[in-house]
Protein backbone atom coordinates (compact mmCIF):
# COMPACT_ATOMS: atom_id res chain seq x y z
CA UNK A 1 0.00 0.00 0.00
CA UNK A 2 1.38 3.39 -0.93
CA UNK A 3 0.85 6.07 1.70
CA UNK A 4 -0.61 9.39 0.63
CA UNK A 5 1.10 12.66 1.55
CA UNK A 6 -0.41 14.72 4.33
CA UNK A 7 -2.78 17.47 3.18
CA UNK A 8 -2.06 21.14 3.72
CA UNK A 9 -4.67 21.25 6.48
CA UNK A 10 -3.00 18.47 8.44
CA UNK A 11 0.75 19.15 8.16
CA UNK A 12 1.63 17.81 11.60
CA UNK A 13 -0.92 15.05 12.04
CA UNK A 14 1.03 12.19 13.63
CA UNK A 15 -1.44 9.70 12.19
CA UNK A 16 -0.50 10.53 8.60
CA UNK A 17 2.37 8.50 7.21
CA UNK A 18 4.87 10.26 4.94
CA UNK A 19 4.79 9.24 1.28
CA UNK A 20 7.03 6.34 0.31
CA UNK A 21 10.01 7.04 -1.94
CA UNK A 22 9.92 5.83 -5.53
CA UNK A 23 10.44 2.05 -5.60
CA UNK A 24 12.74 0.59 -8.26
CA UNK A 25 12.87 -3.13 -8.95
CA UNK A 26 16.36 -4.31 -9.86
CA UNK A 27 16.88 -7.63 -11.63
CA UNK A 28 20.55 -8.45 -11.22
CA UNK A 29 23.10 -10.97 -9.98
CA UNK A 30 24.54 -11.05 -6.48
CA UNK A 31 28.14 -9.91 -6.14
CA UNK A 32 30.08 -10.70 -2.96
CA UNK A 33 32.48 -7.82 -3.62
CA UNK A 34 29.63 -5.31 -3.27
CA UNK A 35 30.82 -3.49 -6.38
CA UNK A 36 28.29 -4.63 -8.99
CA UNK A 37 25.01 -6.52 -9.16
CA UNK A 38 22.25 -6.18 -6.57
CA UNK A 39 24.65 -4.83 -3.93
CA UNK A 40 25.71 -1.97 -6.19
CA UNK A 41 22.13 -1.33 -7.28
CA UNK A 42 20.78 -1.17 -3.73
CA UNK A 43 23.50 1.26 -2.65
CA UNK A 44 23.05 3.48 -5.71
CA UNK A 45 19.26 3.56 -5.64
CA UNK A 46 19.32 4.36 -1.92
CA UNK A 47 21.88 7.12 -2.50
CA UNK A 48 19.53 8.65 -5.09
CA UNK A 49 16.71 8.78 -2.54
CA UNK A 50 14.67 5.86 -3.89
CA UNK A 51 13.96 2.38 -2.51
CA UNK A 52 15.38 -0.74 -4.17
CA UNK A 53 13.50 -4.00 -4.63
CA UNK A 54 16.33 -6.40 -5.56
CA UNK A 55 15.51 -9.61 -7.41
CA UNK A 56 18.43 -12.07 -7.58
CA UNK A 57 18.97 -13.67 -10.99
CA UNK A 58 22.36 -15.34 -10.53
CA UNK A 59 25.01 -16.01 -7.90
CA UNK A 60 28.28 -14.69 -9.28
CA UNK A 61 31.70 -15.84 -8.11
CA UNK A 62 33.94 -12.82 -8.36
CA UNK A 63 36.27 -10.49 -6.49
CA UNK A 64 37.13 -6.85 -7.12
CA UNK A 65 39.27 -7.77 -10.14
CA UNK A 66 37.68 -10.66 -12.03
CA UNK A 67 34.59 -12.80 -12.50
CA UNK A 68 35.25 -16.53 -12.32
CA UNK A 69 31.92 -18.33 -12.50
CA UNK A 70 28.22 -17.98 -11.82
CA UNK A 71 25.20 -20.09 -10.92
CA UNK A 72 21.95 -18.91 -12.52
CA UNK A 73 18.88 -18.84 -10.30
CA UNK A 74 16.04 -21.00 -11.60
CA UNK A 75 13.84 -18.91 -13.89
CA UNK A 76 10.68 -19.76 -11.94
CA UNK A 77 12.35 -18.59 -8.73
CA UNK A 78 13.35 -15.31 -10.41
CA UNK A 79 9.76 -14.72 -11.47
CA UNK A 80 8.38 -15.74 -8.06
CA UNK A 81 10.66 -13.23 -6.28
CA UNK A 82 9.33 -10.44 -8.46
CA UNK A 83 5.67 -11.44 -8.42
CA UNK A 84 5.64 -11.81 -4.64
CA UNK A 85 6.74 -8.25 -3.94
CA UNK A 86 4.77 -6.78 -6.85
CA UNK A 87 1.58 -7.97 -5.15
CA UNK A 88 2.52 -5.78 -2.19
CA UNK A 89 4.50 -2.76 -3.44
CA UNK A 90 3.83 -0.26 -6.22
CA UNK A 91 6.86 -0.05 -8.50
CA UNK A 92 7.79 3.17 -10.29
CA UNK A 93 10.65 1.92 -12.48
CA UNK A 94 12.90 -0.98 -13.44
CA UNK A 95 16.62 -1.68 -13.68
CA UNK A 96 17.82 -4.77 -15.55
CA UNK A 97 21.39 -5.98 -15.20
CA UNK A 98 22.80 -9.48 -15.68
CA UNK A 99 19.89 -11.94 -15.80
CA UNK A 100 21.89 -15.16 -15.48
CA UNK A 101 20.63 -17.22 -18.41
CA UNK A 102 18.40 -17.13 -21.46
CA UNK A 103 15.63 -18.67 -19.34
CA UNK A 104 16.15 -15.91 -16.78
CA UNK A 105 15.82 -13.31 -19.53
CA UNK A 106 12.52 -14.89 -20.59
CA UNK A 107 11.19 -14.91 -17.02
CA UNK A 108 12.06 -11.25 -16.45
CA UNK A 109 10.59 -10.22 -19.81
CA UNK A 110 7.33 -11.90 -18.87
CA UNK A 111 7.16 -9.87 -15.65
CA UNK A 112 7.99 -6.64 -17.45
CA UNK A 113 5.30 -7.26 -20.07
CA UNK A 114 2.62 -6.54 -17.45
CA UNK A 115 4.02 -3.06 -16.71
CA UNK A 116 4.76 -1.51 -20.08
CA UNK A 117 4.02 2.04 -18.90
CA UNK A 118 6.98 2.14 -16.46
CA UNK A 119 10.51 3.24 -17.48
CA UNK A 120 13.02 0.42 -17.93
CA UNK A 121 16.77 1.05 -17.85
CA UNK A 122 18.74 -1.96 -19.11
CA UNK A 123 22.47 -2.35 -18.56
CA UNK A 124 24.61 -4.58 -20.76
CA UNK A 125 27.85 -5.44 -18.94
CA UNK A 126 30.82 -7.10 -20.56
CA UNK A 127 30.11 -10.84 -20.51
CA UNK A 128 33.38 -11.97 -22.06
CA UNK A 129 33.87 -14.30 -19.08
CA UNK A 130 30.83 -16.41 -20.06
CA UNK A 131 31.30 -19.63 -22.02
CA UNK A 132 30.27 -19.29 -25.67
CA UNK A 133 27.46 -21.86 -25.35
CA UNK A 134 25.95 -19.68 -22.61
CA UNK A 135 26.78 -16.28 -24.07
CA UNK A 136 25.10 -16.44 -27.47
CA UNK A 137 21.71 -17.77 -26.25
CA UNK A 138 21.76 -15.11 -23.53
CA UNK A 139 22.50 -12.25 -25.94
CA UNK A 140 19.93 -13.50 -28.44
CA UNK A 141 17.24 -13.68 -25.74
CA UNK A 142 18.16 -10.24 -24.38
CA UNK A 143 18.04 -8.76 -27.87
CA UNK A 144 14.66 -10.31 -28.62
CA UNK A 145 12.89 -9.94 -25.27
CA UNK A 146 14.43 -7.11 -23.23
CA UNK A 147 15.41 -4.53 -25.84
CA UNK A 148 11.81 -4.03 -27.10
CA UNK A 149 10.75 -2.99 -23.57
CA UNK A 150 13.79 -0.82 -22.85
CA UNK A 151 13.60 2.95 -22.54
CA UNK A 152 17.37 3.43 -22.17
CA UNK A 153 20.08 0.85 -22.88
CA UNK A 154 23.29 1.63 -20.99
CA UNK A 155 26.68 0.17 -21.79
CA UNK A 156 30.32 0.73 -22.59
CA UNK A 157 30.99 1.68 -26.22
CA UNK A 158 32.94 -1.50 -27.04
CA UNK A 159 30.42 -3.76 -25.26
CA UNK A 160 27.47 -2.20 -27.09
CA UNK A 161 29.31 -2.41 -30.41
CA UNK A 162 29.92 -6.13 -29.91
CA UNK A 163 26.30 -6.65 -28.82
CA UNK A 164 24.44 -4.47 -31.32
CA UNK A 165 26.79 -4.40 -34.32
CA UNK A 166 28.82 -7.63 -34.15
CA UNK A 167 29.55 -7.51 -37.89
CA UNK A 168 30.90 -3.94 -37.84
CA UNK A 169 33.96 -3.83 -40.11
CA UNK A 170 34.53 -0.10 -40.60
CA UNK A 171 37.93 1.20 -39.53
CA UNK A 172 36.29 3.85 -37.38
CA UNK A 173 34.19 2.80 -34.38
CA UNK A 174 30.41 3.26 -34.63
CA UNK A 175 28.97 6.52 -33.32
CA UNK A 176 26.46 6.69 -30.48
CA UNK A 177 23.76 7.43 -33.06
CA UNK A 178 24.66 4.32 -35.08
CA UNK A 179 24.42 2.23 -31.93
CA UNK A 180 21.06 3.85 -31.20
CA UNK A 181 19.85 2.97 -34.69
CA UNK A 182 20.85 -0.66 -34.14
CA UNK A 183 19.13 -0.75 -30.75
CA UNK A 184 16.09 1.02 -32.18
CA UNK A 185 15.63 -1.78 -34.68
CA UNK A 186 14.79 -3.97 -31.67
CA UNK A 187 12.48 -1.38 -30.08
CA UNK A 188 14.84 0.43 -27.69
CA UNK A 189 14.22 4.17 -27.60
CA UNK A 190 17.61 5.48 -26.42
CA UNK A 191 21.15 4.33 -25.72
CA UNK A 192 23.51 5.84 -23.17
CA UNK A 193 26.97 5.00 -24.48
CA UNK A 194 29.91 5.33 -22.09
CA UNK A 195 33.66 5.16 -22.55
CA UNK A 196 33.86 6.74 -26.01
CA UNK A 197 37.54 7.51 -26.42
CA UNK A 198 38.35 11.05 -27.52
CA UNK A 199 41.66 12.18 -29.07
CA UNK A 200 44.13 13.34 -26.44
CA UNK A 201 44.68 17.09 -26.26
CA UNK A 202 48.22 18.31 -26.95
CA UNK A 203 50.52 18.53 -23.95
CA UNK A 204 50.29 21.85 -22.14
CA UNK A 205 53.17 23.82 -20.72
CA UNK A 206 53.55 23.52 -16.99
CA UNK A 207 52.96 26.80 -15.17
CA UNK A 208 56.26 28.44 -14.26
CA UNK A 209 58.30 25.55 -15.64
CA UNK A 210 60.09 24.87 -18.86
CA UNK A 211 58.63 21.38 -19.37
CA UNK A 212 55.18 20.23 -20.36
CA UNK A 213 52.46 18.21 -18.72
CA UNK A 214 51.28 14.95 -20.21
CA UNK A 215 48.48 15.01 -22.78
CA UNK A 216 44.97 15.31 -21.38
CA UNK A 217 42.80 12.29 -22.19
CA UNK A 218 39.01 12.38 -22.06
CA UNK A 219 36.18 9.94 -22.61
CA UNK A 220 32.73 10.89 -23.82
CA UNK A 221 29.41 9.60 -22.56
CA UNK A 222 26.51 10.21 -24.93
CA UNK A 223 22.75 9.76 -24.79
CA UNK A 224 21.49 9.15 -28.32
CA UNK A 225 18.35 8.24 -30.19
CA UNK A 226 18.21 6.96 -33.78
CA UNK A 227 17.84 10.59 -34.82
CA UNK A 228 21.12 11.69 -33.21
CA UNK A 229 22.96 12.59 -30.00
CA UNK A 230 20.85 14.34 -27.38
CA UNK A 231 23.11 15.07 -24.43
CA UNK A 232 26.22 13.82 -22.70
CA UNK A 233 29.21 14.58 -20.55
CA UNK A 234 32.95 14.35 -21.05
CA UNK A 235 35.06 12.95 -18.20
CA UNK A 236 38.77 13.21 -17.72
CA UNK A 237 40.15 9.72 -18.08
CA UNK A 238 41.16 8.11 -14.77
CA UNK A 239 44.43 6.21 -14.69
CA UNK A 240 42.86 3.38 -12.69
CA UNK A 241 40.61 0.37 -13.07
CA UNK A 242 37.06 0.50 -11.70
CA UNK A 243 34.49 -2.19 -11.00
CA UNK A 244 30.82 -1.28 -10.82
CA UNK A 245 30.69 1.93 -12.86
CA UNK A 246 28.06 0.70 -15.33
CA UNK A 247 25.74 -0.67 -12.65
CA UNK A 248 26.11 2.60 -10.75
CA UNK A 249 25.19 4.75 -13.75
CA UNK A 250 22.25 2.61 -14.85
CA UNK A 251 20.81 2.25 -11.34
CA UNK A 252 21.11 6.00 -10.72
CA UNK A 253 19.32 6.72 -13.99
CA UNK A 254 16.57 4.19 -13.18
CA UNK A 255 16.01 5.81 -9.78
CA UNK A 256 15.81 9.30 -11.25
CA UNK A 257 13.36 8.28 -13.99
CA UNK A 258 11.24 6.41 -11.45
CA UNK A 259 11.07 9.59 -9.36
CA UNK A 260 9.72 11.48 -12.37
CA UNK A 261 12.80 13.28 -13.72
CA UNK A 262 12.88 14.24 -17.40
CA UNK A 263 15.21 11.99 -19.38
CA UNK A 264 17.96 14.41 -20.42
CA UNK A 265 18.11 16.02 -16.98
CA UNK A 266 18.20 12.57 -15.39
CA UNK A 267 21.09 11.49 -17.63
CA UNK A 268 23.07 14.60 -16.71
CA UNK A 269 22.51 14.04 -13.00
CA UNK A 270 23.30 10.32 -13.21
CA UNK A 271 26.55 11.02 -15.07
CA UNK A 272 27.55 13.64 -12.52
CA UNK A 273 26.76 11.21 -9.70
CA UNK A 274 28.89 8.53 -11.37
CA UNK A 275 31.79 10.91 -11.92
CA UNK A 276 31.88 11.90 -8.26
CA UNK A 277 31.38 8.31 -7.09
CA UNK A 278 34.43 7.27 -9.11
CA UNK A 279 36.48 10.25 -7.97
CA UNK A 280 35.76 9.32 -4.33
CA UNK A 281 36.19 5.59 -5.03
CA UNK A 282 38.09 3.26 -2.75
CA UNK A 283 40.00 0.00 -3.12
CA UNK A 284 38.65 -2.54 -0.59
CA UNK A 285 40.88 -5.37 -1.80
CA UNK A 286 43.73 -6.09 -4.17
CA UNK A 287 41.73 -5.54 -7.35
CA UNK A 288 39.93 -2.56 -8.84
CA UNK A 289 38.51 0.59 -7.28
CA UNK A 290 34.85 0.49 -6.19
CA UNK A 291 32.66 3.58 -6.66
CA UNK A 292 31.76 5.37 -3.44
CA UNK A 293 28.02 5.87 -3.88
CA UNK A 294 27.83 7.71 -0.56
CA UNK A 295 30.50 10.32 -1.27
CA UNK A 296 27.94 12.97 -0.34
CA UNK A 297 27.73 11.59 3.22
CA UNK A 298 31.20 12.87 4.03
CA UNK A 299 30.99 15.67 6.61
CA UNK A 300 31.78 19.24 5.67
CA UNK A 301 34.86 21.07 6.99
CA UNK A 302 34.94 21.52 10.76
CA UNK A 303 35.62 24.93 12.24
CA UNK A 304 39.25 25.85 11.66
CA UNK A 305 39.79 23.28 8.91
CA UNK A 306 41.10 24.29 5.55
CA UNK A 307 38.31 24.13 2.97
CA UNK A 308 38.31 20.71 1.30
CA UNK A 309 40.05 18.78 4.05
CA UNK A 310 36.88 17.12 5.26
CA UNK A 311 35.05 16.65 1.98
CA UNK A 312 33.15 19.21 -0.06
CA UNK A 313 29.61 17.98 0.21
CA UNK A 314 28.22 19.86 3.14
CA UNK A 315 27.51 17.24 5.75
CA UNK A 316 25.33 14.75 3.89
CA UNK A 317 22.36 13.82 6.03
CA UNK A 318 19.07 12.23 5.01
CA UNK A 319 18.65 14.55 2.04
CA UNK A 320 21.17 12.44 0.18
CA UNK A 321 22.80 13.68 -3.00
CA UNK A 322 20.08 16.15 -4.01
CA UNK A 323 21.98 19.24 -4.97
CA UNK A 324 25.49 17.76 -4.79
CA UNK A 325 27.85 20.09 -6.58
CA UNK A 326 30.84 19.62 -8.83
CA UNK A 327 33.37 19.47 -6.00
CA UNK A 328 35.49 16.42 -5.33
CA UNK A 329 35.20 14.40 -2.14
CA UNK A 330 38.30 13.91 -0.06
CA UNK A 331 39.13 10.25 0.43
CA UNK A 332 39.63 8.83 3.88
CA UNK A 333 37.46 11.31 5.81
CA UNK A 334 35.24 9.85 8.57
CA UNK A 335 31.63 9.22 7.64
CA UNK A 336 28.59 10.78 9.21
CA UNK A 337 26.39 8.14 10.82
CA UNK A 338 22.68 8.40 10.03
Amino acid sequence: MNSQPATATEPADPGIEPPAPACVMSFNATDPSGATGTAGDVATIAAMGAHALPVVTSIVMRDTADTFDHHPVDADVVAEQARTILEDVTVAGWKVGFLGSADGVSAVAEVLSDYTDLPLVSYMPSLAWLEEDQLQPYLDAFRELILPATEVLVGNHKTLQDFLLPEWDNERPPSARELAVAAGEHGTRYVLVTGIMLPAKPAAKSAGKGGTQGPESYIDNVLASPQGALTGEKFERFDAGFTGAGDTLSAALAALLAAGSELQAAVGEALSFLDQSLDAGFRPGMGNIVPDRFFWALPGPEDGEVEGEGGDFGGGGPAGPEGFDDGKATKGAPRRVH
